[in-house]
């Protein structure tokens, strides 16, 4: 028994270039904080083993790459549900206008 989709899967034109764009730019400052880790841990493997507390520096960068992501990724959600509610308000004042023009025009052509 299919009774089809429940909601509507489409893409929307409006918000697929700023939310690429987002996720292209947040993916760049990952992966440059990334790599700021890795060389730490080529050039200078000592300063990584470094105690801090009970745990050594790489642990708690590594951890901190964890949250950040995390992090991000929340950011990213509200930075994308709001480029969504406003495609979504733009929309619909859009509908409102050509339906208030088809209504004003469909009067006039009457008279």
């Amino acid at each position: 028994m299919d009774h089809g989709p429940v909601t509507e899967w489409r893409e929307d034109e409006k918000t697929s270039k700023i939310k690429s764009r987002i996720g292209i730019w947040m993916f760049l400052g990952y992966s440059i904080v990334y790599a700021v880790f890795i060389i730490f841990n080529v050039v200078n493997p000592k300063l990584m083993g470094m105690d801090i507390g009970m745990l050594n520096l790489a642990i708690i960068f590594g951890f901190g790459l964890i949250v950040l992501a995390l992090v991000m990724a929340v950011i990213y959600n509200a930075l994308c549900g709001s480029a969504e509610e406003k495609a979504l308000k733009l929309e619909k004042l859009e509908k409102l206008e050509k339906k208030h023009s088809e209504k004003i025009h469909g009067e006039g052509g009457h008279k």
